[in-house]
């Protein structure tokens, strides 16, 4: 409840998360039959960067702030999706950066539904004004965690499940991984991407081998470092956890990734990580 992303929005780990998802929905957009896009902690979905929260950190200076310079072409042509949303954003609110229930909306079709669930009454206050007039938007104030489950199977067979809880509790990345497996046996054709900080890359490995588990050989673990992972007293990176990832996501997140390592690194040390989640788990790159 005492989280707030307005003071971390456009961070390195938005730029990661938000990338990735962006290539998830164009998948999902390739064939014609609707789809349902789920945010179980969506936020307020849009953030000042000018405002008082993001002035005091300043952490988007280290994040979308970089992404000014152009990359490879092969970079660009992955991540077209996700400047064009930055690019509406802008020329409609100013300086502000979009959070993911934003990014679904802006890549949804006529045919395409959504749910966006906050617990945090003033930030679900905000999200429900902003999508209020939308009728293919569902705003609920409800645990993220009880609507993990509650709104699934979803009518329509395709569909997206994002889950970004805050990591205010001990055992909450444990707890992500627990339960996007049992939400898989609920609704097996959907895809489940779980967001996770990283400060020390062996705390990833338990939950990992559970998603492992749960998709054995239909999963993915995504991973960005933009510090060394032996300073465990800050966050130093970020993962994905993509359960069902559409059949091209691993190219190009293996594409996507160095890039972004490279770009955002907070001196020379930039990694990345792309594979099949295992018991065994291989260092990052």
């Amino acid at each position: 409840m005492n989280y707030r992303h307005a003071f971390h929005a456009g961070n390195f780990a938005d730029v990661m998360k938000h990338v990735i998802l962006t290539r998830i929905l164009v998948h999902l957009r390739v064939k014609p039959a609707p789809f349902r896009a789920i945010d179980t902690h969506a936020g307020t979905g849009l953030y000042d960067l000018q405002a008082d929260e993001a002035e005091r950190t300043q952490e988007w200076r280290g994040g979308v702030d970089r992404l000014g310079e152009p990359f490879a072409p092969e970079v660009e042509a992955l991540i077209a999706p996700y400047r064009a949303i930055l690019a509406t954003v802008r020329q409609r609110h100013g300086e502000a950066y979009p959070g993911s229930p934003l990014i679904m909306r802006e890549l949804m079709r006529p045919q395409d539904r959504a749910v966006f669930v906050e617990l945090h009454p003033e930030d679900e206050a905000v999200l429900a004004r902003r999508f209020r007039r939308d009728a293919q938007v569902k705003v609920l104030h409800l645990d993220g965690w009880t609507a993990l489950h509650a709104l699934i199977p979803a009518k329509e067979r395709r569909g997206l499940v994002l889950v970004d809880p805050p990591y205010e509790e001990p055992g909450e990345l444990e707890r992500l991984a627990r339960e996007m497996a049992k939400a898989l046996g609920k609704w097996p054709s959907g895809i489940f991407a779980g967001w996770y900080p990283i400060k020390d890359q062996r705390d990833v490995d338990g939950p990992a081998a559970i998603i492992a588990g749960a998709a054995p050989g239909k999963a993915l673990r995504l991973e960005l470092m933009i510090d060394t992972p032996t300073a465990p007293d800050r966050l130093n990176g970020c993962g994905l956890f993509v359960a069902n990832p559409p059949w091209r996501l691993a190219a190009e997140a293996e594409t996507i990734l160095p890039a972004l390592a490279e770009r955002l690194a907070r001196g020379r040390y930039g990694g990345f990580r792309c594979e099949t989640p295992a018991i065994d788990s291989a260092p990052a790159r």
